[in-house]
């Protein structure tokens, strides 16, 4: 198990690449956000990222959040009296979309307009007047092994999108391909970027994030304007493996 210094230590590296990244495209790192990956991470190591800094977590499944809620969310001693965000990050089924609204403070993967109108109905009940911020997951790869909008259907759907007046959307999320060197991941991060500076020049309302980018390519995608990168590997280590 690592220790809240060894948290610590891998923040301070991460972070020290993403600067490294930032200024090689002449961004300022400060716009990038890590989202701590904590699929199947114990509480307590999540409670030693959050005293690290890592004050953004996500998480795949609804039901792992759940089981969570009890042994994290009670805790009132986060640094400076914060308290984390979670972003689901993982596929997310419709019959599990009220207890998202309910237990996250922002989804990730939106893939259909008929998922986002039902989040719209939740939202609208549940946060009164408090849109729940969103991304809409984008397969700019045309993978089929991926989820999300194929980008000339998201193009037609956007409209009706953003007229949903209980969501907030904050950008656009993609999966990346998995390739042997980071550098061949590229081509999906110009992608996204590209979509998302098409797609805003005709819709002003969408906003800019960029979640793209994981452990083995966060560098990557930082260089092509990643404003979210999700890490888990190089946090926590690797997880265990299910025999």
């Amino acid at each position: 198990m690592s220790e809240p210094s060894d948290i610590a230590a891998a923040r301070a590296a991460i972070l020290k690449r993403i600067a490294s990244a930032a200024a090689r495209s002449g961004r300022d790192a400060s716009a990038v956000e890590v989202v701590a990956v904590t699929k199947t991470v114990s509480p307590e190591r999540i409670r030693e990222a959050i005293a690290a800094g890592f004050m953004t977590l996500g998480e795949n499944r609804v039901q792992e959040r759940q089981a969570k809620v009890g042994e994290i969310d009670a805790v009132s001693t986060y640094p400076a009296g914060e308290q984390p965000r979670w972003h689901l990050i993982g596929p997310l089924q419709s019959n599990k979309a009220r207890r998202a609204v309910e237990l996250f403070d922002l989804i990730e993967t939106i893939d259909s307009l008929a998922l986002a109108q039902r989040l719209d109905r939740i939202a609208a009940e549940l946060r009164r007047g408090q849109p729940l911020p969103v991304l809409l997951q984008v397969n700019v790869d045309a993978d089929a092994a991926k989820a999300g909008f194929a980008p000339a259907d998201l193009d037609r759907a956007l409209t009706e999108i953003l007229a949903l007046p209980a969501l907030s959307v904050e950008g656009l999320m993609t999966v990346g391909r998995v390739v042997p060197e980071p550098d061949l991941a590229r081509p999906t991060f110009v992608a996204l970027r590209d979509l998302s500076e098409r797609l805003r020049s005709r819709h002003p309302t969408l906003g800019e994030a960029l979640s793209m980018g994981m452990t083995d390519d966060f560098e990557v995608a930082v260089e092509e304007g990643a404003t979210l990168v999700r890490i888990g590997r190089a946090i926590f280590g690797a997880r265990p493996t299910v025999g």
